[in-house]
């Protein structure tokens, strides 16, 4: 297992700073780790983004290009 080596006390922004100072292989890993849980998305969360899904299935044409969008706001 690697191993960092921190001279630091580590409140939440040492931490992010510390990260700052990682290698990206490091930092992916980090970001793994924290992402990879097991997330509990509630029910009602997951029944909005499937009816979502469906519409854009079924309409294409409504959505809306990102690039676009975001010049606009």
């Amino acid at each position: 297992m690697d191993s960092i080596k921190l001279n630091i006390d580590l409140s939440v922004n040492q931490l992010i700073e510390a990260v700052k100072q990682l290698s990206s292989k490091d930092k992916l890993k980090i970001n793994d780790a924290i992402w990879n849980e097991d997330l509990d998305i509630p029910m009602e969360h997951q029944k909005i983004v499937l009816e979502r899904m469906a519409k854009a299935k079924e309409n294409p044409e409504r959505l809306l290009d990102w690039d676009k969008v975001s010049k606009m706001l």
